[in-house]
């Protein structure tokens, strides 16, 4: 998949950890807090992370995950209205009314690079620049054509987008990033990022391999 698409860094393998389920034995837990953001872009340069929720220091990224309740100043949207990007806090709690959230309760995340993962993943996260982003959109129509719908907001671009979206849809997930990731990580000003279901994977790669010779091989693709 890296070398197919010409990633510059490592998909990222996700998986939410359930309530009586334990975490990778390639993972180990972090010295300090950090976001779920903050882990994804560590793990596409290599690290293999086990995040229970002690160890997450976003709570708007924990709430979207399901690993905690939302609190009550996101619910009512004078978190995100204080950060300036909405007009009141109505119209950044409405942002939060429609946001997507796993049903499922979980205790954690385990967080590595796809390569290193001894676990099915969730979900599967690549960050890079729009040209990579795009072959995403020829594979999810490849098979029975039409158009590409993707959700996306100012915020929660690498929780909701690239993890929760994809996994309750079961389907791949583009956003182009957040004003929190865009902040607190690495994410460069030309990046993007993308979700995709696990199980999709191998038929992503299978499509993949056949670009490779043909349509992607007529590509600029600097």
């Amino acid at each position: 998949m890296k070398t197919l698409l010409r990633l510059r860094y490592e998909p990222v393998a996700v998986k939410l950890i359930k309530e009586g389920g334990s975490y990778p034995a390639s993972c180990k837990e972090p010295d300090d807090q950090m976001s779920h953001c903050q882990a994804v872009f560590k793990a596409k340069m290599g690290e293999c992370l086990a995040m229970p929720m002690a160890k997450q220091s976003c709570h708007v990224g924990a709430s979207a995950l399901n690993m905690i309740d939302t609190p009550d100043k996101i619910v009512s949207g004078e978190f995100h209205a204080g950060i300036g990007m909405h007009d009141s806090p109505a119209a950044a709690a409405e942002m939060i009314a429609e946001r997507m959230i796993p049903k499922d309760r979980a205790i954690g995340e385990a967080v590595c690079p796809l390569s290193k993962a001894d676990f099915e993943p969730d979900v599967v996260i690549v960050i890079d620049i729009p040209e990579r982003i795009y072959w995403v959109s020829p594979l999810t129509t490849a098979e029975k054509g039409g158009r590409v719908q993707y959700s996306t907001s100012p915020f929660q671009c690498v929780c909701e987008d690239l993890t929760s979206i994809p996994l309750i849809t079961a389907k791949p997930n583009i956003s182009l990033g957040c004003f929190g990731c865009r902040r607190k990580t690495d994410m460069k000003a030309e990046e993007m990022g993308c979700g995709v279901p696990y199980a999709l994977v191998p038929e992503i790669v299978k499509h993949l391999e056949k670009y490779s010779t043909g349509v992607m091989a007529k590509a600029k693709r600097d």
